[in-house]
């Protein structure tokens, strides 16, 4: 299982890298701009607002909606476990984020201070979540799995600089206020945020575990099939490969074949699967780490809202009804990409949890 899992690891990298340059081959166009590292993505004029096209993608969402709102009807609530006093280190981290929001947000900071700010507030954020897990439940992972834990930065800041790669080809997000001298300095001044976004999940993930009506939560059993595995890679590598062909119509599979991909390999690899618990009925697996990133991608796109150096959205068909900088139904890609965060930590620890 150590080898297996980063060898999964290994592998829904490199289809995600090449599925979509395979697709621009296919349409004959040109690689080379999109070889160039670090990916620097511009801003893509798109279709129009629709609310047609808002109707259809708001459907998926809707349904998650209720999906949640049945599980809690149907929770058990576990008994309220017994709080401690709030830790001291969790209020080191709770003054790093006040620290890092205020120079984030006031024009009176030097701006090389402001543009800086992203990765204080989530190392502070990240402290203060495993604060409040360890009050409510005595076990955090930043204090009981802190090896594995601090693993998760640098394979977060390679996971996010995959995310930027596909964004190349759909042009959802492009950057504004960044002051760089070259490639080098903006690696690393992408790197080091990015080396947040698992822990960030992973850390709102054990805080919302703590809570009782959602530790219990509970639906139906799912069983699946034999194979699924293998149907879940098939379409996550034709998304991809759409994703180069058909940008503009397919520009959500940048977070949905992802999650195709990782939940194939891992299955197909390693012979587990995130999804197992479905089958008993036990949707915590999914359904908490998907309400944790969107926890985070509220606090994202506040923090961003007012900082110097920002990321703004550009997407076909839905950039209205905005929230911050993000489109309302841009808050749905959050869902699916908790999940893939949860199948990105399955595979670095190497086994399930």
């Amino acid at each position: 299982m150590r080898l297996r899992a980063p060898l999964a690891l290994l592998a829904a990298a490199i289809v995600v890298w090449g599925a979509p340059l395979a697709g621009l081959a296919l349409a004959g166009r040109p690689l080379a701009p999109f070889l160039e590292f670090p990916p620097r993505t511009k801003f893509v004029e798109h279709a129009p607002f629709s609310w047609s096209a808002f109707a259809v993608y708001a459907v998926p969402f809707v349904a998650a909606l209720a999906l949640y709102v049945g599980a809690l009807l149907r929770s058990a609530p576990r008994p309220a476990p017994r709080t401690r006093p709030f830790p001291w280190w969790g209020g080191l981290g709770f003054a790093l984020v006040a620290f890092g929001w205020v120079i984030a947000w006031n024009d009176v900071s030097p701006p090389e201070w402001r543009r800086e700010t992203f990765t204080p507030l989530w190392v502070g954020y990240i402290v203060t979540m495993n604060a409040l897990a360890w009050r409510r439940s005595g076990r955090s992972p930043l204090t009981h799995e802190t090896g594995r834990f601090l693993l998760l930065f640098p394979v977060s800041a390679v996971f996010w600089w995959l995310f930027e790669h596909l964004n190349q080809f759909v042009g959802n997000w492009y950057y504004t206020g960044v002051v760089d001298s070259g490639d080098l300095d903006y690696f690393i001044q992408g790197t080091l945020p990015f080396s947040t976004v698992l822990p960030a999940v992973v850390s709102t993930r054990a805080w919302l575990a703590t809570i009782p009506r959602l530790d219990g939560i509970w639906l139906a059993p799912v069983r699946g099939h034999s194979a699924l595995p293998w149907a879940s890679l098939a379409i996550g590598v034709a998304a991809l490969t759409g994703i180069g062909l058909w940008p503009e119509q397919l520009f959500a599979m940048l977070w949905l074949a992802p999650l195709l991909v990782l939940a194939g390999l891992q299955k197909l690899v390693t012979g587990e699967s995130l999804f197992s618990p479905l089958a008993r009925g036990d949707w915590r697996p999914v359904l908490l780490p998907a309400l944790a990133a969107l926890v985070c991608g509220l606090f994202w796109e506040m923090w961003n809202w007012g900082s110097a150096a920002q990321w703004h959205y550009s997407v076909p068909c839905v950039q209205g009804l905005i929230i911050f900088e993000m489109p309302l139904l841009g808050y749905a890609g959050y869902l699916p990409f908790g999940v893939e965060c949860a199948l990105m930590v399955e595979l670095a620890r190497g086994r399930r949890r």
